[in-house]
């Protein structure tokens, strides 16, 4: 009907990472930097909180500190390699937890099992930025986080020719949360994009 809305190469690019990343569902974005705004800007509203670890690409760390807050949102950044200072962050009721690990570009490691664990207690999401090491690597959603977010620019492209994202998780979560804001606001992956990827998809093993 309207490519904003879906497209066929899109939607087998979905598909097919959905099934690498062992994940219900998958929605893909224009970049990654777009599917991190989807996901907090569909998801969080006035007077929600949001903990993330402290070690962010540098554009994440902006969205996280500049923009959110603008929208009455609450912002709290720990070290994200010490289960300490999130057990102390997730004793107040949060909504999302979110971190990269390993993180860009420093590399550091975030247990991704006992942070889920500590923030499904807060009643919390966990949105793992999953980038540098892929699905190839790590699949968050085996060690309980909820939402897997990529930059297909980076590996899953891998070669620099095509900006992407991918937001992937439950279907429920993707089908009524991510679907309606993608659609309405407009953060789409081209369908020539979509077709790169599916090529680099192929050799994604091989190359990481």
């Amino acid at each position: 009907m309207y490519s904003r809305f879906g497209n066929p190469t899109v939607e087998i690019f979905q598909k097919k990472l959905a099934l690498i990343e062992g994940a219900e569902s998958c929605w893909a974005t224009s970049t990654g930097m777009s599917a991190i705004l989807t996901i907090f800007m569909s998801y969080l509203k006035n007077g929600d909180r949001l903990v993330a670890g402290r070690a962010l690409f540098g554009s994440c760390h902006y969205i996280i500190t500049e923009i959110l807050p603008r929208f009455g949102i609450e912002i709290e950044l720990v070290d994200g390699r010490d289960l300490n200072q999130w057990e102390s962050a997730l004793k107040k009721k949060t909504k999302i937890v979110f971190f990269e690990t390993p993180s860009n570009p420093c590399l550091d490691l975030v247990d991704i099992k006992a942070v889920s664990n500590l923030a499904h207690l807060s009643g919390a999401i966990v949105v793992v930025d999953n980038v540098f090491a892929t699905p190839v690597l790590q699949k968050p959603l085996n060690f309980n986080a909820d939402v897997v977010m990529y930059s297909a620019t980076k590996h899953i492209d891998g070669q620099g020719r095509v900006l992407g994202g991918a937001i992937l998780g439950k279907e429920n979560f993707c089908k009524n949360i991510i679907k309606p804001f993608i659609r309405n606001t407009g953060p789409s992956l081209s369908p020539f994009n979509a077709w790169v990827l599916l090529k680099s998809i192929d050799t994604l093993e091989l190359r990481i």
